[in-house]
């Protein structure tokens, strides 16, 4: 401003101090209108909450630590800075703070280390490198199982995203689109899609060590123990193994010896139905989570079947609990769920009512020992 008229110089700079101003105000009443944000919590008023909608992932900078900078950023540019984002996530496994969330579009899994506030690529390049990662699991030692679809395998990570080994091949896949892991780490369950031609509507267990194919349970069908277009599975605490069928609308429960032990559901759209079920999760009591992609929502079902609580409605603006396309689901050891949206490219987590912000592997006071520790380590 050195050549311009005082005048001008004066306008500037009160423009300028206008601006700053008007920042801080801008900056401070956010801040003061979230503290007086009520919960968004289910069931609705005045029923006893079960769960707290607790936050939506969409980048790293969504777990990082904002900064005065960061906010200046994310003021100015709506964003505080270059981070991974997600494009077209699908499937979601979650371990002791890490969000491993699958994304179609990057082809990779993207680690969202929510205690330390970092993220990183997984399956990017080498011999671990994803053509179209789907479905996605991990182990009770922390190893990552990522169905890829296209390269008729499941890639196996460390905890870190370090390659460790391959299962299966074209000669037993043909389309993995779902993988869980046994409670006690020794047996993969991947899921097989098939096609319209195909009869390979399937499971197909495999040894996560050896990499043997130890057996196959189900075929193309209609009848208990058979499948239509199956998609995505989990375990329970006890082995119980969850398959959605899909096309058959309905989840299919198995023994850990693979023998059928019983279904549920139906199309419909009334409530405990089913219209295109396409994510199952369980958590540590026993309790079945069915993400929907045509309702835009997950119901919750206890081990008997009983329907708890749907959280979730179909909606075109994408806010908290609203969906358009639902697809991966997780419960991590807390309780706290994780569900994917495709349509609106997001994650998003709801917290057990009676656990709060502070508690667990998502809480603040895990997230601020693990940050202690890393000061420490630079130290040395």
């Amino acid at each position: 401003m050195r050549n311009l008229p005082r005048e001008v110089k004066d306008r500037s700079l009160s423009s300028y101090l206008i601006l700053t101003i008007s920042i801080l105000i801008a900056l401070g009443g956010c801040s003061t209108a979230q503290k007086e944000l009520k919960p968004l919590v289910f069931p609705s008023p005045p029923e006893e909450p079960r769960f707290v909608y607790e936050a939506t992932i969409r980048s790293g900078a969504d777990i990082k630590d904002i900064t005065t900078s960061d906010k200046f950023l994310i003021f100015a540019t709506g964003s505080a800075g270059e981070s991974f984002g997600l494009s077209k996530p699908y499937g979601v496994a979650v371990r002791e703070g890490r969000i491993y969330v699958s994304d179609t579009v990057q082809r990779a899994v993207l680690m969202f280390d929510a205690p330390r506030g970092e993220t990183k690529f997984i399956g990017t390049d080498g011999p671990g490198r994803l053509l179209k990662p789907l479905g996605i699991d991990t182990s009770s030692n922390g190893d990552v199982y990522v169905a890829d679809n296209t390269a008729k395998r499941v890639v196996v990570f460390d905890k870190d995203g370090n390659f460790l080994r391959a299962l299966g091949n074209k000669d037993n896949l043909e389309r993995p689109s779902g993988v869980t892991i046994s409670p006690d780490g020794k047996l993969a369950y991947v899921v097989d899609t098939g096609g319209i031609d195909s009869e390979r509507h399937n499971v197909v267990v495999f040894d996560t060590q050896s990499g043997e194919h130890l057996s196959t349970i189900g075929k193309r069908g209609v009848n208990d123990g058979e499948f239509n277009l199956p998609l995505q599975a989990a375990t329970g605490p006890d082995g119980t193994l969850y398959v959605v069928d899909t096309g058959n609308f309905r989840i299919e429960a198995f023994n850990p010896d693979n023998s059928f032990k019983f279904s549920w559901g139906k199309a419909g759209r009334n409530r405990g139905d089913f219209s295109r079920p396409k994510g199952v999760a369980t958590d540590n009591e026993g309790n079945i989570y069915i993400a929907d992609a045509a309702f835009g929502n997950f119901q919750i079902f206890s081990k008997d079947r009983e329907l708890l609580l749907f959280i979730g409605n179909r909606d075109e603006q994408g806010g908290p609990a609203k969906y358009m396309l639902p697809a991966g689901i997780d419960v991590d050891e807390d309780g706290r769920i994780y569900l994917i949206d495709q349509y609106f490219s997001k994650l998003e987590i709801f917290r057990p009512a009676k656990l709060t912000r502070e508690d667990g592997y998502l809480g603040t006071r895990y997230r601020e020992q693990i940050q202690k520790e890393m000061k420490e380590s630079k130290k040395k």
